[in-house]
């Protein structure tokens, strides 16, 4: 099991946390019906682990999650490196709209404050680039909040290598979040480990900008917990999900295989050894698996123990190249950075 001393560092500006989070998404919202007293004493017993790094947003549960969050440290502050997003709010279609105007990222950090009882946010995220909005005026207004003492330091979620060159010109960034996992290999461009000129990941590197990645577990599919349709809640979002679906269900459970042959091996469960994958993707990695439950978090924090070798990496190299995965990311393409309208921006 981990311990409190296993932490990297994200940015070049001293963000220290934990060297795996937890995502707390799935406490509010998506993967079925949730347990608040569960979902308390998980993030306590994560704390317990030294899996101090957070990860909430404003848009989770519509503002649900950051209350869960908020009254689970309140006693643990301290302890803690607490990061929330902004910029996605729900709307009467049933889809997102994204706002970057600076008088929103004020409006937005204010509440998020308040819901998360707390004077200041350590880490604090656009969710999603608006391209309506010079990015420049957003991280602008999020500079501000810096100066103000009111965020510590500064992120961006799923942006562009474009974006992310411009926003580094105006602030410091410590984090870029994006999904990244041994199914969704996007962020490293089609030269592979950012070595691609436009490559997301070679230019958050390039900027010493530290990788969060979020679904490193492939949304629990990399786990082997999930072996038919039978396996996923009525209420889940994933039963509509593209990879969750249809052929590529069928197609994916392969690659699952795979991973669980190899996992076997090494003596590792399946999602551990899809999580030691991630965390040897560099020391500026801190990836953040979702749960809602102590015994999926006890194993997700084993998975720092997973060394693996070359030969190792090389296998899984093979079992799961870019483009593995059969199936969009999302339903609706636009919430990935790869189909926005920012992409070229």
């Amino acid at each position: 099991m981990t311990s409190p001393a296993a932490t990297r560092t994200l940015g070049r500006n001293g963000l220290t946390v934990s060297a795996l989070g937890l995502g707390c998404m799935g406490m509010s919202q998506m993967y079925g019906a949730a347990d608040r007293d569960e979902s308390i004493a998980t993030v306590h017993r994560a704390l317990d682990l030294g899996v101090t790094f957070l990860d909430t947003s404003d848009v989770y549960g519509d503002g649900h999650n950051e209350e869960l969050v908020g009254e689970a440290i309140r006693a643990r502050r301290d302890e803690v490196q607490l990061a929330t997003k902004f910029s996605l709010r729900s709307n009467d279609r049933g889809g997102m709209d994204i706002d970057g105007r600076p008088e929103n990222v004020r409006a937005c950090a204010e509440a998020s404050l308040r819901r998360l009882g707390v004077d200041v946010i350590d880490l604090y995220y656009q969710h999603r680039v608006d391209p309506r909005v010079p990015i420049e005026d957003t991280v602008g207004a999020m500079a501000e909040l810096v100066q103000q003492g009111k965020v510590r330091y500064l992120g961006l979620s799923e942006a562009s290598a474009a974006s992310v060159r411009r926003a580094v010109a105006v602030h410091p960034i410590a984090a870029l979040q994006s999904e990244w996992s041994l199914w969704t290999r996007d962020l490293e461009g089609s030269g592979g480990g950012g070595a691609g000129g436009d490559a997301v990941l070679g230019a958050a590197r390039e900027a010493g900008i530290g990788i969060v990645p979020f679904s490193p577990l492939g949304r629990g599919f990399l786990t082997g917990a999930i072996t038919g349709p039978e396996d996923i809640a009525e209420d889940d979002w994933r039963r509509t999900h593209p990879r969750f679906t249809g052929e590529a269900f069928a197609a994916n459970l392969r690659l699952v295989e795979a991973v669980r042959d190899l996992a076997a091996g090494k003596g590792c469960t399946p999602g551990q050894l899809a999580l030691a994958w991630v965390l040897a993707q560099g020391d500026d990695v801190v990836p953040i698996p979702g749960t809602k439950r102590r015994s999926y978090l006890e194993e997700n924090a084993g998975a720092l123990a997973v060394e693996l070798t070359a030969e190792d990496l090389t296998r899984l190299g093979e079992i799961a190249p870019p483009g593995v995965a059969v199936g969009g990311r999302y339903a609706d393409a636009g919430y990935a950075y790869g189909d926005s309208p920012e992409r070229t921006s």
